[in-house]
């Protein structure tokens, strides 16, 4: 078992120090190019009391660095929510935007931004929105008990996403077009350009209470990969499981979509990497996933902000990365899921 393991550690090892040389590359990279050297003298300049020139110093601690630490925090939890979405529902088409979460959220914000509310109510609105949403469809899976009730969260999830996206084009179509409509089509793309210290301090506590079950309950996942029914022999209770861990991976969902807006494909995406990488085991699975969709972020942002004179949303890219590389997953019959 231990010659077993080893390889799988010294893989999320080697995966942690790439993670962190990635994150001392995204500090550089920019508009605003940053030596090596300047980067470490702002890191350290604390400690040291040698910081760089002024400016070095403004790019690195108030641009860059919230940048970076949303950009590891955000993949990294959803693609976790992935993972666990997936394990859960036993479905390789299963993210965290399939029960609303992502649209609910967006309701949110797009009512926030309509109606002219400050910046932290439109976060906190858009908070609330992602796990209303998820309130609904699990209201709904409560009320029709003689079905399949993992079928019924999906179709759920499905309807109050249609619900949902219907009520955000009739807001879009009532916004003011030369001011809050460009605000609305923008946060919608996702993007964290504007994403400040206080903001990635903000959604901390929800990112560890949401991560904190699937740590604990990482082998109880394990069997329900088996089915429901089999889960319930071994002792596991179901109902229960299912509803903290789905509550778990919305809370952290609602949260990074209320400071980055909407961004898809990374939750559908990731796991299906470490799946590839790592196995299906959810004991190696999610912390891959963690180190995998951090540093994939972390990219798609350098990306954005390099490859044009005007950045790119988020959104767009993750939909140009991640679509392709799901229709060759579709076309190559891959069954490292299951």
């Amino acid at each position: 078992m231990t010659g077993k393991r080893a390889p799988v550690r010294l893989w999320l090892g080697l995966s942690a120090l790439a993670l962190f040389a990635l994150a001392l590359v995204s500090l550089m990279v920019g508009k605003y190019p940053v030596a090596p050297a300047d980067v470490w003298r702002a890191l350290l300049a604390p400690l040291t009391g040698n910081p760089p020139e002024p400016i070095v110093t403004t790019v690195i601690w108030n641009v860059r660095l919230p940048r970076v630490l949303a950009g590891l925090l955000v993949g990294a939890v959803l693609a976790a929510a992935g993972a666990t979405y997936q394990g859960l529902f036993r479905n390789p088409l299963v993210s965290p935007d399939i029960l609303g979460v992502s649209s609910g959220a967006s309701l949110g914000a797009v009512l926030g931004i309509f109606l002219s509310l400050p910046v932290l109510l439109i976060q906190a609105s858009a908070f609330a929105g992602g796990l209303l949403a998820v309130a609904a469809v699990y209201a709904i899976g409560a009320a029709i008990r003689n079905r399949d009730p993992v079928l019924v969260l999906v179709l759920a999830g499905i309807a109050i996403g249609a619900l949902v996206g219907a009520g955000i084009s009739l807001i879009k179509i009532l916004a003011d077009p030369y001011d809050q409509l460009p605000a609305i089509t923008y946060w919608l793309l996702g993007s964290m350009t504007a994403v400040t210290r206080g903001e990635v301090l903000s959604i901390l506590p929800a990112l560890t209470i949401g991560l904190v079950p699937l740590v604990l309950l990482r082998w109880r996942i394990n069997l329900m990969t088996l089915g429901e029914e089999e889960a319930r022999t071994l002792g596991v209770n179901t109902r229960v499981l299912q509803l903290v861990l789905v509550s778990a991976a919305t809370l952290m969902t609602a949260a990074t979509v209320s400071i980055t807006g909407v961004i898809g494909w990374i939750g559908l995406v990731i796991p299906h990497i470490a799946r590839m990488l790592v196995g299906p085991d959810f004991r190696v699975l999610l912390p891959a996933s963690l180190m995998l969709g951090g540093g994939y972020l972390l990219v798609v942002d350098m990306l954005a902000r390099t490859i044009a004179l005007t950045e790119i949303p988020l959104g767009i890219l993750t939909a140009v990365l991640g679509a392709p590389f799901f229709l060759w997953l579709l076309a190559s019959g891959r069954k490292g899921w299951q």
